[in-house]
């Protein structure tokens, strides 16, 4: 019994640390030299081979335990993985598949800014079954692969910059041409806003009691840029401004009423007398 736990340890150690030292490292820059464009091939390939250095590893421990024999058994082999696969679930296997088609997709990568229905964030790294994600607020969450491929996908900014849009309201009676060249003057004030491209602002749309408009400007890579605080900042000296030029910012909503409003007689009585002179009560009794 203690050699073939010696052999089984020996033989996993040894064949792992081989793998692990030499193996993956001279692979991994093999794949990194010839996808120098595509970091995610880099880091998939690091963790599939991390993994096949392993299953390699556990394959030579049993050959060094005495139990090599069992290997060449087609048999066995088929219900160990028969009990493999039916063990693993059927959301284990869908991750697994679409970890697959993430790494495959050109258009997916390592250091991407992406957005999904979740949230939206910068692509660190795909795992078998997740994908790691770093948030504008330096957080890390891991999203399932499938939700990734289950769900539309939207990338449109470069790795190099960041679209950021403000949406602002103004009343119908102000200037809505000053109030969007304000948006931009504020815009181009923050030294973190690109230069290109320049800032722009657009009338989005009419709402009940006032039009809504909209501020679009760029900054860098956004996992350099603060841009929760960024928003704050530009919020704040919109309403700075636009208090400076008379510019009101979300008018309240008002309501219009129309009808009228009619008084029964009975009797001949005043309204709010009743029948013995004394009050009704419908207007109070004076006090």
């Amino acid at each position: 019994m203690v050699r073939i736990g010696v052999g089984f340890t020996l033989g996993t150690l040894v064949t792992y640390a081989f793998g692990r030292l030499f193996v993956l490292p001279a692979i991994a820059r093999v794949v990194a030299a010839r996808n120098r464009n595509n970091p995610t091939i880099e880091t998939a390939a690091q963790t599939y081979l991390h993994a096949l250095i392993v299953l390699v590893a556990i394959v030579a421990g049993v050959v060094g335990a005495g139990f090599g024999g069992i290997l060449t058994d087609i048999s066995i082999i088929a219900a160990a993985l028969t009990l493999v696969v039916g063990a693993s679930s059927q959301k284990l296997v869908g991750s697994l598949v679409s970890g697959i088609f993430l790494v495959a997709d050109p258009d997916f990568n390592v250091g991407d800014w992406i957005g999904w229905p979740g949230g939206e964030g910068v692509v660190e790294a795909v795992d078998f079954r997740v994908t790691r994600i770093r948030t504008p607020n330096d957080e890390t969450i891991i999203v399932p692969n499938t939700e990734l491929t289950a769900n539309a996908l939207t990338r449109p900014y470069g790795r190099e910059q960041y679209r950021v849009s403000e949406p602002v309201e103004v009343a119908y009676g102000d200037d809505v041409e000053l109030a969007l060249r304000e948006l931009v003057e504020v815009a181009r004030a923050d030294d973190r806003v690109l230069e290109d491209p320049d800032p722009t602002s657009k009338l989005v749309s009419f709402e009940g009691s006032s039009v809504r408009i909209r501020a679009d400007f760029w900054v860098g890579d956004p996992m350099d840029v603060d841009l929760v605080t960024l928003k704050s900042d530009f919020r704040r000296r919109v309403k700075a401004r636009f208090d400076e030029v008379g510019l009101t910012l979300g008018p309240p909503s008002g309501q219009e009423l129309s009808g009228s409003v009619s008084v029964d007689v009975e009797d001949g009585l005043a309204p709010g007398v009743g029948r013995d002179g004394g009050s009704d009560g419908r207007y109070g009794d004076g006090s």
